[in-house]
């Protein structure tokens, strides 16, 4: 999980503040990313002092071996003089065609359980047909505007909250989860916002945001969520799949979320659900 005092990138930085900010962020030293890219510590001194100008292939090295989102990749290479290299456009441009469609099968299989498709702010970009569903009967969804977002239906009220068995422990794994999954482990401007937000909800505990190091651990391999229904607990747990070596900076910013049944009354119970149409 990133340390709570990680700040966000330094827009239109000097390159030597924007390499020293990351190295600083990763907690390395000079001697260990030496050791990382092969570059001397003394070439890495002189172009944080701005004695050296780095090649673009050196700037790439550099990245990687600083797991240095590819959005932020892309500044690193502008401040260097260089031209962006990892396209940034749309998620469903004309360049993650091919992504996409692989989405939508992986989604489709999913079915009759929920699974969807959220981008880096957990805004659901894609869903199966048993997502809105599935939701759907315990809030109204048309009521809220597209892009829907998760954490807002669980943590607002009149969304999904009102349903989540043990609401107080969902939330706060919700909340330790939006550290533990940012893109490249950093907690940019826009994820503080979002966090503000939820802290916003009546009864959200602000410790809630930091990491609970001595909490006694669950038996549970994954946290479970459960759903009340008719008098009923459905159990569920996720799984969460990133998009191995992404070359655009939307397909890196993807996260794919599917829910599974977590014992057998609840997988019955899902299927009489989704299967009433009366509700």
């Amino acid at each position: 999980m990133p340390t709570r005092n990680s700040t966000v990138t330094p827009q239109g930085g000097e390159l030597r503040t924007l390499l020293r900010h990351w190295r600083d962020l990763r907690g390395k030293s000079q001697f260990d990313l030496s050791l990382d890219t092969g570059v001397s510590q003394r070439h890495i001194s002189f172009i944080e002092i701005g004695r050296s100008v780095p090649s673009r292939q050196m700037l790439i090295d550099i990245a990687t071996a600083l797991d240095i989102p590819l959005r932020d990749r892309n500044t690193l290479l502008l401040a260097g003089g260089y031209a962006p290299i990892y396209p940034d456009g749309a998620w469903d441009g004309p360049e993650m065609h091919s992504i996409t469609k692989a989405l939508e099968r992986i989604l489709r299989q999913h079915e009759p359980f929920p699974a969807l498709v959220m981008d880096r702010y957990w805004n659901v970009l894609m869903t199966n047909r048993a997502a809105p569903r599935f939701f759907g009967r315990f809030t109204d969804l048309s009521a809220r505007k597209s892009p829907r977002n998760m954490l807002h239906l669980m943590f607002d009220p009149e969304g999904i909250r009102p349903f989540v068995a043990d609401w107080p422990t969902v939330a706060e794994s919700l909340i330790q989860r939006v550290y533990r999954e940012t893109v490249g482990r950093v907690v940019d401007d826009k994820i503080k916002e979002l966090l503000t937000s939820l802290l916003a909800y009546p009864d959200v505990e602000p410790d809630w945001t930091q990491p609970k190091t001595t909490r006694v651990q669950s038996v549970m391999p994954v946290i479970p969520i459960g759903f009340v229904k008719d008098g009923h607990v459905l159990n569920y747990f996720s799984m969460v799949t990133t998009l191995g070596t992404p070359q655009t900076v939307a397909a890196e910013e993807l996260r794919i979320e599917c829910m599974f049944p977590a014992d057998e009354p609840t997988e019955a119970r899902h299927a009489a659900l989704l299967n009433d149409d009366t509700r």
